[in-house]
């Protein structure tokens, strides 16, 4: 019933009720079989105008149902069943098949979304004079294996870093308790976790069965769907409506690719304006700020304005190291902790190079048949963890030590000699020469300097440092000069 009720709702998206109630209401019955959905008219010509004229609309209702359900249905199939004439077009327990009525085997493999692409067969079988047609929603050999569906994303699997925590209690509230902020927008840079919650807030609603009607779209689908439906002249733009208007909750997903479609926008606007008057909740997310989506997308940076931004940041290494942990897990993958650990500390926050240095190693592993361990790692993820790296300036170097070796910026800039003072601020000269291409005369204003000879001094002294394996001091003990360079290089990531 659940899967008949999806695919209803799909088609009157599609086609309009009031078609649909004429050629789909009695005479005509879906029911879903295996990984077909079987449409049963109750004589030839009802079966024929069917397949002729919503064979598209019925592939494009079974594959919306199939995302909304996480379900997979890869065939639409038409039968004529005499007995369907005076029924209402509900879902009934499949029947064994018949000699009258044979069952059409599904297809096994599964296709990308995209493709909607359909084939007719014929059943030539001489028991059965009304043959059945078969409209496959895979183009595929039958001999290939089915291709996984990626699942939603959950809320519960989100590892929120301290500046994050407001967002994600944020999508807790829209999925618990839908209207409270809206529209909620989400803003921040690729890989923070934007589409992760918008999908966990759908996947939740889904679940719970808080909302009857609930519409996930990027802003692609958002424009692509609102072009097709323009160039549908008959009920295309009123279907388009109805789906994202007469809705308890929509999202959409990067709403910065609005930026220069005019029409889109201005339908986007009212479609924004209906729902907010009729109290539904809306979430978007952005990958800039408002600030920025005012000079791009104004209309809409003034709606969303006024309900709750929040922003999110890439994620912090507690939080990096909870997702390679999550990933190794769900890959069945034996990953030493100080390979987690080390990884966490090397690549940004972005989930997407979290999983893709975890799927390098776990390729590299089982090509050369070797357990995955700090060597290993270090030998096959070395561009990675490079191209990962951000640009170091010479403030950030200061900050770092500063930390690390527990002094004040402006006493780097003071004339103090005493060795607490000294000592990180020919450290800062090392570093900004090594990681830096900054002028000596840069590096040397930075520490108080005037001349850039005491940059070229202060390197030569660390070196000579690093060859005695001096000791210096820090804010708990002491440590090797090199131990503390290592400490300066993880905190800027470098190491």
């Amino acid at each position: 019933m659940e899967i008949v009720s999806a695919v209803h709702r799909a088609l009157v998206g599609k086609v309009g009720q009031q078609r649909f109630a004429v050629w789909f209401g009695r005479g005509v019955r879906m029911e879903p079989c295996g990984k077909t959905l079987r449409i049963a008219a109750a004589d030839t010509f009802r079966r024929d105008y069917l397949r002729r004229t919503f064979r598209a609309d019925l592939i494009e209702a079974a594959r919306i149902a199939s995302q909304l359900l996480e379900i997979t249905l890869e065939e639409v199939e038409f039968v004529i069943d005499p007995h369907v004439g005076g029924e209402a077009n509900v879902a009934k327990p499949t029947p064994p098949p018949t000699a009258a009525s044979p069952a059409v085997p599904c297809a096994e493999p599964t296709v990308p979304r995209g493709d909607s692409r359909a084939e007719i067969a014929g059943d030539s079988s001489p028991k059965d004079q009304s043959p059945t047609y078969t409209l496959s929603l895979s183009s595929a050999a039958s001999s290939k294996p089915p291709i996984p569906r990626r699942q939603f994303a959950s809320l519960n699997d989100f590892l929120a870093s301290e500046p994050n925590r407001v967002a994600l209690t944020a999508a807790q509230t829209a999925a618990m308790r839908p209207g409270v902020y809206t529209p909620l927008t989400l803003v921040g840079p690729p890989g923070c976790g934007k589409t992760h919650l918008l999908e966990g807030i759908w996947r939740q609603i889904r679940t719970s069965g808080t909302l009857r009607s609930v519409v996930y779209l990027t802003a692609e689908q958002f424009t692509n769907q609102f072009i097709d439906a323009i160039r549908d002249s008959r009920s295309g733009t009123p279907s388009f409506r109805r789906k994202v208007r007469d809705v308890d909750m929509l999202l959409i997903d990067d709403v910065q690719f609005f930026a220069g479609k005019n029409s889109t926008l201005t339908e986007l606007v009212h479609t924004i304006d209906t729902l907010l008057r009729n109290g539904r909740q809306l979430v978007f997310s952005a990958d800039r700020p408002l600030s920025e989506l005012q000079s791009v997308v104004p209309e809409i940076a003034t709606r969303l304005a006024g309900g709750l931004v929040c922003t999110l940041e890439p994620a912090d290494f507690a939080a990096r190291l909870g997702i390679l942990r999550q990933i190794a897990k769900r890959q069945e993958m034996n990953v030493p902790d100080e390979v987690l650990n080390w990884l966490a500390s090397q690549l940004d926050g972005d989930a997407r190079h979290l999983a893709g240095a975890l799927n390098r190693l776990r390729a590299a592993s089982e090509a050369h048949e070797e357990p995955i361990e700090l060597d290993f790692a270090h030998s096959w993820l070395a561009d990675l963890i490079h191209a990962s790296r951000r640009p170091v300036r010479v403030p950030d170097i200061v900050e770092a030590v500063c930390d690390v070796m527990g002094v004040a910026a402006g006493d780097l800039q003071s004339s103090s000699k005493a060795t607490s003072v000294t000592l990180p601020r020919m450290l800062v000269m090392f570093l900004a020469r090594k990681w830096t291409r900054a002028a000596l005369s840069e590096i040397s204003r930075t520490v108080g300097r005037r001349s850039h000879s005491t940059v070229v001094s202060a390197q030569q002294k660390v070196t000579q440092w690093l060859s005695d394996g001096k000791m210096v001091p820090l804010g708990h003990g002491e440590c090797r000069v090199e131990d503390a360079i290592k400490r300066i290089e993880g905190h800027l990531r470098l190491a």
